[in-house]
């Protein structure tokens, strides 16, 4: 049986050359571009995959081009075939 309890996943992108070409950017203009354009993405993949106020996107990792989101089980599955998408994996930390 699917858990309807929200837990935290981590979501990492597949390879998008816009985002290597605005990390490559390495002024302050340039990393506010990329947090700007990467928190857009994040949230339209979200917006367009899962219903409204059906989860909540903690962070945005600028590093990997990937995003923490609470999520249920059943929309982690809908999510890891989303276009573009490679990995969805839940938080392993222990409390």
């Amino acid at each position: 049986m699917e858990s309807t309890t929200s837990e935290l996943y981590f979501v990492f992108m597949n390879y998008d050359p816009e985002y290597e070409r605005l990390r490559a950017d390495r002024t302050k203009k340039g990393a506010y571009e990329l947090d700007s354009y990467l928190s857009r993405k994040h949230d339209e993949l979200l917006a367009s995959t899962l219903e409204p106020g059906s989860y909540k996107k903690t962070l945005s990792l600028v590093i990997v081009d990937g995003f923490a989101v609470e999520i249920t089980d059943e929309q982690a599955n809908v999510l890891r075939s989303a276009k573009g998408v490679r990995v969805v994996e839940k938080n392993q930390e222990l409390a």
